[in-house]
């Protein structure tokens, strides 16, 4: 176990086999261009965390800055508390390829902003206001956001669609919720059990109407 506070880039490229346990506050940048690596965190983590990360797992005991997952290609991120803006922004597949981002509480605004694939799961626990900020989605062009919540997001922008998921849906995200499960000490099958909303791009465009004037 390494004590940290504020060290920035701290297991940047960490390959297949390779492992690295923290106690306390790593700077940005942790985990980028994380190769296949495992890193676990006793404890919250700043911005950018696994910025453009291809393989590996992370995993944060504590709650995650702004930019969680920037532009991640593969692997997978557990987060048991809440992230900050931009959660998940340019996440991106390609054939085998699939990132997927877990998060215990709530996300800030423009969740999935730019998100071209993978998953993001948003499982709102000690969440007292809405799962996510405003603008999430904003310019989602692939991808889906999973929504634990009792209600529909409002406000969401006009290239993004929200349906209550099925049990199919579920099935998607139910290995991923299990080992959430299994890295925080909860109950999956409780969590499963909860209402979900999925949200998906509805234009095969989204900057057209956005940026092009009709």
């Amino acid at each position: 176990m390494t004590t940290c506070c504020g060290e920035r880039f701290l297991g940047a490229g960490l390959k297949t086999g390779e492992t690295l346990h923290l106690s306390g506050t790593p700077g940005n940048a942790m985990g980028a261009y994380l190769d296949g690596g495992e890193i676990t965190v006793q404890g919250n983590v700043q911005d950018a965390v696994g910025d453009t990360m291809n393989h590996g797992t992370i995993i944060v005991h504590g709650s995650a800055g702004d930019a969680l997952g920037y532009a991640m290609r593969g692997g997978e991120i557990y987060v048991r508390g809440s992230a900050g803006y931009r959660a998940g922004i340019h996440m991106k597949e390609y054939e085998s390829q699939k990132p997927v981002l877990v998060i215990g509480g709530g996300a800030g605004s423009f969740l999935g902003e730019y998100m071209a694939g993978g998953l993001i799961v948003v499982l709102s626990m000690d969440c007292a206001d809405s799962p996510a900020g405003n603008f999430t989605g904003t310019g989602m062009h692939g991808g889906k956001i999973f929504i634990r919540a009792q209600q529909p997001l409002e406000h969401l922008p006009a290239q993004v669609s929200q349906h209550a998921a099925t049990p199919e849906d579920l099935q998607e995200i139910a290995a991923y919720v299990t080992q959430f499960a299994q890295h925080f000490s909860f109950d999956a099958n409780e969590l499963l059990q909860s209402q979900f909303y999925v949200l998906c791009p509805n234009a095969t465009n989204p900057y057209h109407q956005l940026y092009v004037a009709n």
